[in-house]
């Protein structure tokens, strides 16, 4: 079963969803506060039910929010980016050499993320 694992950065405040094998599925971006934070947990267990828009095909097709962004970045690695109903981003996957591999990790999120606990 996977879990949130919040965390004190320099910076600020933040969370990774990891899987039960321990691998980090996604990651939030820096918080001021812990209450953001957690904020924006529950708001990747709400919107981790959207679709997925495939923007490394010709013509993909643009969904609506929420939704998974999955894009190629500038490495050519596969990536993708949650977005919550407002269209903000809530959680970035690390970069993946396979596609196959970025997909599994939305998978791995719409898996998880629901009703993983929380570590602080």
């Amino acid at each position: 079963m996977g879990k949130f694992v919040v965390k004190e950065t320099a910076t600020g405040i933040k969370f990774d969803l990891k899987a039960g094998n321990g691998q980090v599925i996604a990651t939030s971006e820096v918080y001021t506060s812990e209450k953001a934070c957690l904020n924006g947990i529950e708001s990747v267990r709400k919107n981790c039910v959207g679709e997925i828009e495939d923007q490394t095909v010709e013509n993909f097709e643009t969904m609506k929010h929420p939704k998974f962004e999955v894009y190629q970045d500038k490495k050519g690695e596969y990536r993708f980016r949650l977005k919550a109903k407002n269209g903000e981003v809530v959680a970035v996957s690390e970069g993946y050499v396979a596609k196959d591999s970025c997909m599994n990790g939305i998978a791995s999120v719409k898996k998880n993320a629901p009703d993983a606990p929380i570590e602080k």
